[in-house]
């Protein structure tokens, strides 16, 4: 779904979560009659966990156990 090398990363319920989050805000934008401004930010966060902020005249913060690739490394992006 967004990650070309997992397409399991939208089951999880925190991803489902932020998902649906960005869809409201995008349709909310996308009906405003002036301007508007989606952003988003990812951080790795200790113990295998990424913080998702979404900035959208508020701050939306969600924070998502991140599964490690094959190698044992965090996946990059």
């Amino acid at each position: 779904m967004c990650d070309r090398h997992n397409s399991d990363i939208g089951c999880d319920p925190g991803h489902q979560a932020v998902l649906a989050k960005l869809k409201e805000l995008y349709c909310d934008l996308f009906r405003h009659e002036g301007f508007g401004e989606l952003r988003v930010e990812m951080r790795i966060l200790r113990r295998g966990q990424k913080e998702v902020v979404i900035h959208c005249g508020k701050q939306y913060r969600f924070v998502i156990d991140a599964v490690p690739s094959a190698s044992g490394r965090m996946p990059q992006g």
